[in-house]
């Protein structure tokens, strides 16, 4: 490969990190601060690149701190379609779902409590609404691959991601409650279970 043809794959390396530096800056700041006292400024200070800099990437500090829950969910939709092709939605979603928590390792309950507070903010919950229905659309898709019945409306894959995203928010509400004996994936996948009872084999 030639340094020519590797440039682009470097520069997107690069932008990706850029971009994930903002947005871990700015969620350390709002979780410290507090979200009415972050300015995009500070998100820039901190992140060691300039104002013009942040603009190049997020339009306002509420983008920038809900980028993470943007790429959680790319990255589930992309992980269930390359899922085995035999497995049921249901699973794939399950099995899917396991596989995020097992690649972030041990989670902080008092970070994971502290950015849950920080979401619910009322200046974030609009564009919050809006990520997590394109996201519910992109993996309503995803899992209508895998329906064996005819789905024209879209209903059954639908209902199933909303029962599903609601399973997973159960469970890290029950294991932030719990954190101190009990593990997440444990819950989740207990919760998962329970949740999809009406969903096996689909």
């Amino acid at each position: 490969m030639t340094a020519t043809t590797a440039e682009p794959g470097l520069r997107e390396r690069k932008k990706a990190a850029t971009r994930q530096a903002l947005y871990e800056a700015a969620v350390r700041l709002a979780v410290a601060h507090g979200a009415d006292n972050v300015t995009v400024e500070a998100v820039a200070d901190e992140a060691g690149v300039s104002r013009r800099t942040f603009s190049n990437y997020f339009a306002n500090k509420d983008e920038a701190l809900l980028h993470g829950d943007r790429v959680r969910m790319a990255e589930m939709v992309g992980m269930i379609r390359e899922r085995p092709a035999a497995e049921d939605a249901w699973t794939a979603l399950s099995r899917t779902a396991l596989a995020c928590y097992a690649s972030q390792g041990t989670l902080d309950p008092q970070w994971v409590e502290q950015v849950r507070l920080l979401r619910q903010h009322p200046a974030l919950l609009s564009q919050q609404a809006r990520v997590y229905a394109s996201a519910e659309r992109e993996l309503a898709a995803a899992v209508a691959e895998r329906l064996d019945d005819p789905d024209d409306r879209g209903l059954r894959a639908r209902l199933m991601i909303a029962t599903f995203l609601g399973a997973m928010r159960v469970a890290l509400h029950v294991w932030l409650e719990n954190a101190d004996t009990t593990d997440i994936q444990d819950i989740t996948a207990d919760a998962l279970a329970e949740a999809g009872r009406g969903f096996g084999n689909t």
